[in-house]
């Protein structure tokens, strides 16, 4: 198969290789700091105490999560228009991405929350500490030794997700390898070079959530 592979398209079509990767990254960047910021207010509401605007965040995450990201990202292309919203195709993916993705955050961080004992909390409580200390010495620490590995896996699903752009015209790696097929008739050589991409940027995370427990263990320990 190696002796087979032409090398030279992929030189050819190097600088768009480029550009893909740099899309797929800057969209799956931008989405899940979307996606963080949504999901911090949809766990902050969905925890609250008006049980009326609870419900309807429950709705919100079970309809984002129980529906497949494409008819999403569909939905978002085909439909913003008729609200008299004018976005083009990148900015509906992030729009499709960060909204889909906030839903899951906000379910991690919500279990990372609720994963502190209670009494911890009340203990500090009777003690004299005020929120802001609670949040400090007792809550934050814990919750992010908690939800920093699932966030990680969870942006490394993102960037595997930002693929079904590709369905809307969106240059990312995916829709590389498709334009490389359609010209040269080269799907090995097009989604082979596309997935060792896609597995070089999961090793950097990957690495990077092993690093972040790492580091978490060595805090907890002092």
């Amino acid at each position: 198969m190696i002796e087979y592979f032409n090398y030279r398209a992929l030189f050819d079509y190097s600088d768009l290789y480029l550009k893909g990767l740099l899309n797929t990254l800057g969209i799956s960047i931008i989405a899940l700091i979307l996606g963080g910021i949504l999901g911090v207010v949809l766990c902050v509401l969905k925890l609250g105490k008006n049980k009326a605007i609870s419900r309807i965040v429950t709705f919100y995450i079970d309809a984002m999560r129980s529906t497949p990201l494409i008819v999403q990202v569909y939905f978002f292309y085909f439909s913003l228009g008729n609200f008299g919203i004018d976005f083009n195709e990148f900015e509906v993916g992030i729009l499709a991405l960060s909204l889909h993705s906030g839903a899951y955050i906000s379910e991690i961080l919500r279990a990372g929350i609720s994963s502190i004992p209670q009494g911890q909390i009340e203990a500090a409580m009777s003690s004299g500490f005020s929120l802001f200390q609670r949040l400090r010495y007792i809550i934050l620490p814990q919750a992010i030794g908690a939800t920093v590995p699932p966030l990680l896996g969870q942006s490394i699903s993102l960037v595997k997700d930002s693929s079904l752009l590709s369905l809307i015209s969106v240059l990312e790696l995916t829709r590389v390898g498709q334009v490389l097929t359609h010209e040269r008739f080269l799907p090995v050589e097009g989604f082979v070079t596309t997935a060792a991409l896609y597995l070089l940027i999961y090793y950097f995370l990957k690495h990077l959530s092993l690093w972040s427990q790492k580091r978490l263990i060595f805090k907890e320990t002092l």
